[in-house]
């Protein structure tokens, strides 16, 4: 986990009572009858173990793939509205789990609630983003990408997802 402790997630067991409560047998080769032993596994233990494994260790920062607070898009003024709705709708088109802030409140109040909820990406929009199609970028640590494509960000965002990578793609520096 997050602070180093491991944690049993798998377990296999051997059950030699169950076999004889139920009667169980069956035939060897040599025509002699023989009481089998039950395997139980349980590859991930319980639901709730492996829930809880993974909450601690994300510390609530998911990655984008099992994230359900993926993108949340934020118009600067009620002008930009109807752009941030049609970049909304272009991420539910990829199956993206998106929001967006269209409450009378500042941009700075609405990216840091997104930051507070932990979205993984926030798309800042306004009037010089809708004139380029392009979308501010910034993720849950306020870091700031800058103006990108949208296109370029769906692209970039799909693969993260779909590779089910651990780092975010969007600010990193590439991999020499």
């Amino acid at each position: 986990d997050a602070l180093g402790r491991s944690f049993q997630c798998a377990t296999v067991q051997l059950d030699f009572q169950l076999p004889i409560r139920f009667k169980l047998s069956y035939v060897k080769s040599d025509g002699q009858k023989e009481t089998p032993v039950i395997v139980h596994r349980a590859i991930m233990g319980s639901f709730e173990r492996m829930i809880a494994i993974l909450t601690e260790h994300f510390a609530g920062k998911w990655p984008l793939w099992l994230s359900p607070k993926q993108v949340m898009v934020v118009p600067i003024s009620g002008n930009s509205v109807d752009y941030a709705l049609g970049i909304k709708k272009a991420f539910h088109e990829k199956k993206f789990f998106v929001e967006c802030d269209v409450r009378d409140l500042t941009m700075q109040k609405k990216v840091r609630d997104a930051q507070i909820n932990q979205f993984n990406y926030i798309l800042v929009v306004g009037a010089q983003e809708q004139e380029n199609e392009t979308v501010n970028v910034r993720t849950r640590n306020n870091k700031v990408c800058g103006e990108k494509k949208v296109a370029e960000v769906l692209q970039l965002l799909c693969r993260e997802r779909d590779e089910k990578l651990l780092e975010a793609v969007m600010g990193q520096k590439p991999k020499a």
